[in-house]
């Protein structure tokens, strides 16, 4: 959940929306007016748009091309903290709990110094509490490694402050489980449509890949409700242990009647966090995952499980965590970040990012050789780019022809979104055959034609 906080403004504030799909050559700038309408900002104006458009015309001009890239033949998803603070919004009427600094006492202006210049040199504009505790574990191995006596006070306080950040992480979750049942139930509805429309994938496609850096269990949540198994690299049901040799498994089944001939089952993806996890503690030398209910408000009673004696705070794997040597530091962020890159750097591959500035260079950094391969694309939908992150990373990328934006709250509202952009949520068969005949038998103007129509409706 390494995003900055963000908040939802009043809807009738103007607002600059961004929007790059299929032969747009450059971004198009629109805001919303009065009556609903928008309104082309930019200079050139696209061929697709009159000077005033509806939500209908965004609709024609992005859901037929999010259907066609959805159903590439490697799909991932990255959600980042804008997509809990969306469903949260939804839920509670307020944005979820943010990144805020850590504030440490010992050398503390020294570690807040030093967080800085690591936000930096990352080109993340704003350092937040990630920063200042990789500083501070770095102090305290080197205060450990000085036998120096302040090692026993900072570690003292890196373990209060991220019981502290664990408990602000908790409280999201809790946000939305504690809110009225009409309200939440509208708010996980909402996110089951956002799921099903990525998960919604054919036989022939390989799985969906969904990775994520936030550390709560909201996505959980949402699969769990819309019945999605999530494949990860836990194995066990009493106490999951993460295992570092990923075995290959999938789920199947046999059609009636046919033998040999195993099909993928559906409403199966596969799942990565790849910054650790709030029910993921480190015991001994091995990470489990701990059986924390959804909308917990205290971690610290599951930690007191027979097996996990001495298991503290300090000991849950959310990056950065306070590791003792750096083996445990990597681990298992390392392997993470290896399915992360294997997912994405691979031909005909699609990447679609929600809610995710852009923040972490070492995740940018992998979505950059992604697009080094012609035939891969991201989409990015991002209900604002307020740090300008966004639109830096699309200039310094230089590939426009395979980046989509939908950026602003006039295309990346949760609600908005969900209802009017994404593709259905099911796998629909007839749809795409009455399509296959209409082009065999009408040709490819007249299936058009009739494609059109059928959106406009």
């Amino acid at each position: 959940m390494s995003d900055t906080m963000i908040s939802t403004p009043e809807k009738k504030e103007p607002h600059v929306n961004i929007l790059k799909t299929r032969d747009d050559r450059k971004p198009v700038y629109f805001t919303q007016s009065e009556d609903d309408k928008y309104q082309i900002d930019s200079a050139e104006k696209p061929s697709w748009a009159e000077n005033t458009f509806s939500v209908n015309d965004l609709r024609q001009r992005i859901e037929p091309w999010l259907t066609a890239l959805f159903q590439s033949e490697h799909l991932s998803l990255l959600a980042g903290s804008g997509l809990t603070h969306a469903i949260h919004y939804l839920a509670a009427n307020k944005a979820a709990a943010g990144m805020n600094r850590a504030e440490f006492v010992i050398e503390g202006a020294k570690i807040k110094e030093a967080a800085n210049k690591s936000a930096e040199a990352v080109v993340r504009k704003n350092p937040n509490i990630e920063d200042d505790l990789r500083v501070a574990n770095e102090l305290l191995r080197a205060l450990a490694i000085l036998q120096d006596e302040r090692s026993s006070s900072l570690s003292t306080e890196i373990e209060t402050i991220m019981k502290s950040f664990a408990d602000s992480i908790l409280q999201s979750e809790v946000g939305i489980a504690d809110a009225d049942e009409k309200v939440r139930e509208n708010a996980f509805n909402t996110l089951i449509n956002f799921l099903m429309s990525f998960a919604s994938r054919t036989g022939t496609r390989d799985r969906l890949n969904v990775f994520t850096t936030n550390y709560d269990r909201l996505i959980e949540a949402g699969c769990e409700l819309a019945g999605i198994h999530l494949l990860d690299r836990f194995v066990g049901n009493l106490n999951p242990i993460f295992r570092t040799s990923r075995l290959d498994l999938d789920m199947h089944y046999n059609p009636p009647g046919i033998r040999g001939e195993p099909r993928y089952l559906e409403g199966v993806a596969r799942f990565t966090k790849l910054h650790g996890s709030i029910d993921w503690a480190q015991v001994g030398g091995e990470i489990r995952r701990l059986g924390l209910p959804f909308g917990t408000s205290d971690v610290k009673p599951y930690l007191a499980m027979p097996g996990f004696s001495g298991v503290n705070a300090d000991s849950l794997m959310i990056y950065p965590n306070a590791a003792k040597d750096s083996e445990t530091a990597q681990y298992p962020y390392v392997e993470l970040f290896r399915d992360f890159a294997a997912a994405l750097c691979r031909p005909n591959s699609t990447l679609v990012t929600y809610g995710y500035s852009f923040g972490d260079e070492h995740i940018n950094r992998i979505i950059r050789d992604m697009l080094t391969i012609p035939s891969t694309h991201l989409v990015v939908i991002s209900y604002g780019d307020t740090m300008g992150r966004i639109m830096e990373n699309y200039e310094r990328v230089g590939r426009p022809s395979q980046i989509s934006l939908l950026i602003g709250p006039a295309l990346a509202d949760i609600s908005i979104l969900t209802e009017n952009f994404l593709p259905k949520s099911s796998i629909d068969r007839t749809t795409s055959r009455m399509s296959d005949l209409l082009k065999m038998r009408f040709g490819t103007k007249e299936s058009e034609r009739d494609t059109e129509k059928g959106d406009a409706q």
